[in-house]
């Protein structure tokens, strides 16, 4: 059964655009990690079948993104699509979006991730979706400083998936994309990753241990000290 996360980054794209907008939601998924360095797409008709365009759309959008550096195609038994297991570096990270942009961004942000928070730790979770939260926890707690963003957004995206609705996890997903090209343009500070790891535990077991309101605390604190960061070297 699909995720909520897959729900969201596979849903139909929209028809005027449909070229453009396969190219977008597969970038999407790489640069969130929901599909991870080395691992394989869904195969072109799957693709195809779930983003309601045709085959040729698909193939030629895995192409642009096969020339970009983002994917590999190997033949055989194994063949597939692949992400690459390095991606390539983001051209024009450099470039700063204004003050405006930033705090828009952040803003929605602040309001997803705490309502976010807040009704999964109001949630009765079921054992899946438990061992779904502690799973992400780990794997964002041992990443390595060049695998920690894809990781930390998975579990963030997690979270929102267990609250148990789809159109929260596609804004969710929107919002940490945007997060991420502007945390893109700052450097990734060692003790913010041992600060944000910490943040992260008392996160999720505020949610296990169903206390919405220290759930909500504990995420502004973290998305807090990642909005001092940016407001930091960006403005």
């Amino acid at each position: 059964m699909q995720s909520l996360v897959d729900e969201a980054l596979f849903r139909p794209v929209r028809s005027g655009n449909a070229f453009e907008d396969t190219v977008a939601r597969l970038l999407q998924t790489v640069r969130l990690g929901i599909v991870a360095p080395g691992e394989a797409l869904p195969p072109e008709r799957d693709l195809a079948a779930r983003f309601s365009v045709s085959r040729d759309t698909v193939r030629e959008a895995i192409r642009e993104l096969a020339d970009a550096g983002y994917l590999v195609s190997k033949r055989g038994r194994y063949g597939g699509t692949f992400v690459t297991d390095v991606l390539p570096v983001v051209e024009g990270s450099e470039q700063r979006p204004d003050a405006s942009e930033i705090e828009d961004v952040l803003g929605l942000r602040e309001i997803l991730e705490l309502g976010a928070a807040r009704a999964a730790a109001a949630r009765t979770l079921s054992a899946a979706e438990r061992d779904l939260l502690w799973t992400r926890l780990r794997e964002t707690a041992a990443a390595s400083v060049a695998d920690y963003r894809r990781l930390d957004s998975r579990l963030h995206l997690a979270i929102g998936e267990v609250v148990g609705t789809p159109s929260l996890v596609s804004l969710l997903a929107d919002n940490r994309t945007r997060v991420n090209e502007m945390l893109d343009c700052i450097p990734l500070l060692t003790p913010n990753i041992a600060h944000s790891n910490q943040q992260h535990e008392a996160i999720v077991i505020a949610v296990l241990t169903g206390d919405p309101e220290r759930a909500a605390a504990a995420m502004r604190e973290h998305l807090d000290g990642s909005a001092a960061l940016l407001r930091a070297f960006l403005l």
